[in-house]
């Protein structure tokens, strides 16, 4: 029990106990997880190493990168300037980028991209993988690409294109970019310590993160999985401080467990950051409602989207069917329950190969509920 530290409310003691089982199953390297009921903090522990030299300790000021669970973050940001556009979601994206109406997708609503229905879960053909390094130029070019299916007729999940078209839809209604405003109108005023787009000065709090051993279990190839997962050309060539300097909306957003269960404690108090409405009511109710599900095109799972969060059909994010949520690559997650006003997180450097639903998360969910 003393390689976990932080602190844990009482009543809440078996999470601390599952956290403390997972580090001595061997199962972590380092990891926080949090939770916040009714604006309280209820858990914020964090335990093991920051590397796998083992010379530093996971704390309340260790950041790490949450991967898709940055999806969740971003869709909160873009809610709160939808309200800008006369339709909102209901919105072409060719009426805010109008080339983006190339190859016949000149009707896709923002709505519909960011429920993953838009058809462009990557690149066909080859593509130099340095220009997932550049935002500007893999948004141009994913605006001249022909869909892999007809938009809003099915939805495959789009683990990386997701973030460049999202940021490009959010400069040009806005003239700033996705990570500008998290960080100016979210996080500074409210003193949280994420971001999208990591200055250099942050570098040495952020832990090194081990990769999984194995592939993800992705059932049987298709040409979507092939084209989202598995090209040579699919992810960057290289990662580092490049990457976490950019703003890469859907993956590479920096934070600490507190940090994330803050953020997306907005989905568990109706657009409330504290005490600060950042996201209207009507455009709140548009974020979190279904847009879609059903079977996913490029993950192995059915999957329930509303405007880029993920909706708990499959009860992996506790028992609420209303609870917003993502997970990241490796196993980072993130929910927001509305009706019981919680939220939580958990973070970690030692990934493993499970797509959704790791169970150390799982584990730490489950106590967390068992609690209230």
């Amino acid at each position: 029990m003393s390689d976990i530290r932080g602190h844990v409310a009482s009543g809440f003691e078996p999470v601390r106990e599952v956290f403390t089982e997972t580090f001595e199953a061997g199962e972590e390297l380092g990891a926080g997880f949090c939770a916040i009921l009714d604006g309280e903090v209820i858990v914020d522990i964090q335990g093991g190493k920051t590397s796998r030299a083992g010379d530093k300790d996971w704390d309340e000021t260790t950041i790490v990168p949450v991967y898709s669970t940055t999806k969740g973050v971003s869709a909160l940001v873009i809610a709160s300037i939808i309200g800008e556009l006369n339709e909102g979601y209901e919105t072409p994206v060719a009426e805010v980028w109008p080339e983006f109406a190339a190859a016949g997708k000149g009707d896709v609503t923002i709505g519909q991209l960011l429920s993953h229905q838009a058809g462009l879960v990557g690149f066909a053909g080859p593509i130099d993988p340095d220009l997932w390094l550049d935002p500007d130029g893999l948004a141009a070019a994913l605006a001249e690409l022909e869909p892999l299916w007809e938009p809003g007729t099915a939805h495959g999940y789009h683990p990386s294109t997701w973030g460049y078209l999202a940021g490009e839809i959010v400069k040009r209604i806005t003239g700033r970019t996705l990570g500008t405003i998290l960080k100016e109108d979210f996080c500074g005023p409210a003193g949280v310590d994420f971001q999208i787009g990591l200055p250099s000065e942050d570098d040495d709090r952020v832990a090194e993160i081990q990769r999984p051993r194995e592939m993800p279990k992705l059932g049987e190839i298709n040409e979507f999985r092939k084209v989202a997962f598995l090209t040579k050309w699919s992810s960057p060539s290289r990662t580092g401080g490049e990457w976490r300097r950019m703003e890469q909306p859907a993956a590479n957003g920096h934070g600490a467990a507190k940090a994330v269960a803050q953020l997306y404690g907005i989905y568990a108090n109706g657009g409330k950051l504290g005490d600060k409405q950042l996201i209207p009511e009507d455009s709140f109710q548009e974020l979190t409602r279904r847009r879609v599900i059903g079977d996913d095109l490029v993950l192995p799972f059915v999957t329930e989207f509303a405007a880029g969060v993920m909706r708990n059909n499959l009860g992996i994010y506790g028992p609420n069917p209303e609870t917003l949520a993502h997970s990241g690559w490796g196993g980072s997650l993130a929910l927001g329950d509305p009706d019981r006003h919680l939220s939580a997180a958990y973070v970690m450097n030692r990934q493993s190969s499970h797509l959704q639903g790791d169970p150390r998360a799982r584990r730490l969910v489950d106590a967390l509920y068992g609690c209230l």
